[in-house]
């Protein structure tokens, strides 16, 4: 994450704050994170220098015509100093920095698969009991723990994993 992007996400939060419409602008965000995440051809268009900045202007404004003020005048300031390569980043930096001021919480939950509705909300249920806070999840995939879950909330973690496991027995049978 770039210095630079942080700067632009708290400049437009502060504006956005400013004038009363900082969850509109945070879906703005969460608009333009999932477009770039879902098309190749805008990651290209926006990291591609020889394409003039008014025209990836142009081009977003048309894309996000539905945007708010402060998300339009992000895309002109982006075009002034010729920094769209950051847009994903300021927009994933953005929900950080919104989330932290709503007192918004990020609970990262690791597991051999994708999880589903029912587990997500028992995993919740769970993780509400640590914190007063109100909790969004994001679920990582990652087939090595083999089975259980690992929870990360802010600094703390809850290993329930089978590689954990294995790896206690391994180290209690080697003693």
């Amino acid at each position: 994450m770039s210095r630079a992007a942080v700067r632009y996400a708290k400049a437009i939060l502060d504006l956005a704050q400013t004038q009363g419409n900082a969850a509109t602008v945070a879906a703005d965000m969460a608009q333009i994170t999932a477009a770039v995440q879902e098309s190749k051809e805008l990651q290209n268009f926006l990291n591609t220098p020889n394409v003039k900045g008014e025209v990836k202007f142009s081009a977003l404004k048309e894309i996000f015509a539905g945007a708010q003020n402060v998300t339009e005048s992000l895309f002109q300031l982006l075009a002034e100093n010729k920094r769209f390569e950051i847009l994903p980043a300021i927009a994933a930096q953005y929900k950080e920095q919104y989330d932290a001021a709503s007192g918004i919480e990020t609970a990262v939950v690791t597991t051999a698969f994708p999880i589903d509705a029912d587990l997500e909300a028992k995993v919740l249920a769970k993780v509400k009991q640590f914190t007063p806070n109100q909790v969004t999840l994001k679920n990582v995939v990652d087939p090595s723990i083999i089975g259980g879950f690992i929870i990360r909330l802010g600094d703390k973690q809850y290993n329930a994993s089978i590689a954990a496991r294995l790896l206690t027995l391994k180290r209690e049978l080697a003693n």
